[in-house]
């Protein structure tokens, strides 16, 4: 049974034996998490589940904590601090069983398991901050970590943990840990970007006002700049909710260290399937490919359609197999590279610097499938992805040499690295990639070079079709 939720940040600062009179900055905070711990306590929960971003992380798959003892403490903070809590094992059971329905991996992670991912088998601080403000409360706990799944599938994620805890005997209270931006202020825990304050005005202004749906369609280079932990296990409790009349309260604000912390509390009302996302949220997923699709150039449309024919069998209607058909200009030879992302991550990216095959048409296809499938760095793609990746294709100009890193700019060339028979590249106008410094780093490690050795500089530059 479901009685309550909350979205908590989880800064050490904020309990008395870490951050003493330091803690004062965020006195709104910690009258809020005071609020909260009350309210727990008089809805008296068995069991606390808890979604923590510094928890295990996997790319598509939920970890849970899977002892039967749960064990956490702050000593690495210099509090002398420590919890024990049991482990609901039946929730968790139950939340396996609903999370791989969904067709979403769920695994009970072990010691042992923690000890081969190289994951500490302590909860983390994530777990452990929020838990400090209940006291000698007795419950039980279920502590997970969270996914990278896309928007959308993290409140379907929630949406088949919150059937486990609706079908279980016992009271059970959720919160999502989580801070929101790290980058408010300069010198703070990430490097500062406007789009922080911005995330986290949005974020607050979203919840007051009951505009959930409106959360899922932040796009996520905006919530990757704003240097947030919290945004996943947000999306994960309102999933939670699906199915419920729910009341929200935002209980507090701030940034004191540079960091945004905001306390909210989420109250089950009535059931009522009417206030279930899925299907807005599913329709938004299928609408946005549909548009994005609609806006592909040529080449990476047909990246795309030679990846899917290759693993389905069936292209889109509309792929010409003709060369001779198409624009002139892919009639040339070219290096090529395709790039191939998924919710924001590189999935694969293939490609040659001058051309192997005599058409620059062919070049795209013959890379696509390398990206896609012979990318030493990732599995190969599946089926069931194909509607998530995001398809460029780079074509590039002849190198030429470069004599000195003034001729060089991120921006507008990529760089080639050569020492006797090693050689890296990299694309230009890449995000996070902003000094020629950093360009050429990044090529000698792609290389296997040194930092310290000497080496050739090519650039060259691209067109790029998205």
């Amino acid at each position: 049974m479901l009685v309550y939720g909350a979205f908590l940040p989880h800064p050490p600062l904020i309990v008395p034996e870490v951050g003493g009179a330091e803690r004062e900055a965020a006195r709104r905070t910690i009258s809020a998490m005071e609020a909260v711990a009350k309210q727990i306590k008089e809805v008296s929960p068995d069991t606390i589940v808890v979604f923590s971003p510094h928890g295990p992380l996997f790319q598509d798959g939920l970890a849970i904590r899977g002892e039967a003892v749960l064990c956490g403490d702050l000593r690495r903070f210099g509090a002398d601090l420590s919890w024990e809590w049991e482990n609901d094992r039946l929730l968790v059971e139950e939340i396996c069983t609903e999370v791989k329905a969904e067709g979403i991996p769920a695994m009970e992670l072990t010691a042992d398991q923690a000890a081969q991912y190289r994951i500490s088998s302590a909860v983390d601080h994530g777990v452990t901050v929020p838990l400090s403000f209940l006291g000698d409360l007795s419950y039980s706990l279920v502590a997970t970590g969270m996914t990278l799944l896309p928007w959308h599938k993290q409140y379907i994620l929630g949406a088949a943990i919150g059937r486990a805890v609706k079908n279980s005997r016992r009271r059970v209270a959720v919160i999502a840990s989580g801070d929101l931006s790290h980058a408010l202020k300069p010198g703070g825990a990430a490097p500062y970007d406007p789009c922080g304050a911005e995330f986290d005005q949005t974020l607050v202004r979203l919840l007051q006002e009951h505009r959930l749906a409106e959360l899922f369609k932040l796009k996520p280079a905006f919530v990757e700049k704003a240097a947030e932990c919290g945004f996943r296990t947000l999306l994960m409790l309102l999933g939670v909710f699906a199915g419920f009349d729910l009341n929200i309260q935002v209980l507090s604000y701030e940034g004191p260290y540079g960091v945004g912390y905001a306390v909210a509390q989420f109250t089950p009302g009535r059931e009522n399937p009417q206030q279930n996302l899925r299907s807005v949220l599913e329709k938004q997923q299928k609408d946005a490919v549909l548009q994005r699709r609609a806006a592909e150039s040529p080449l990476a449309r047909l990246a795309r359609l030679t990846v899917e024919r290759h693993l389905t069998g069936v292209g889109e209607a509309g792929m010409n197999e003709n060369p001779s058909e198409i624009n002139v200009e892919f009639q040339q030879a070219a290096g090529v590279f395709v790039s191939i992302k998924k919710n924001g991550a590189l999935r694969g990216c293939i490609g040659t610097i001058y051309p192997t095959q005599p058409t620059l048409y062919e070049e795209v296809k013959h890379n696509a499938i390398a990206a896609a499938f012979h990318d030493p760095r990732f599995d190969p793609i599946g089926a069931d992805e194909l509607e998530e990746l995001i398809y460029s294709v780079d074509v590039l100009a002849k190198p030429e040499p470069v004599f000195t890193l003034e001729e060089l700019d991120p921006r507008r060339y990529g760089v080639i690295v050569r020492r006797g028979g090693r050689t890296g590249l990299l694309l230009p106008n890449l995000e996070g990639v902003d000094t020629v410094e950093e360009q050429i780093r990044i090529a000698k490690q792609k290389a296997g070079i040194a930092p310290h050795e000497e080496v050739e500089l090519e650039k060259f530059e691209v067109k790029r079709y998205e």
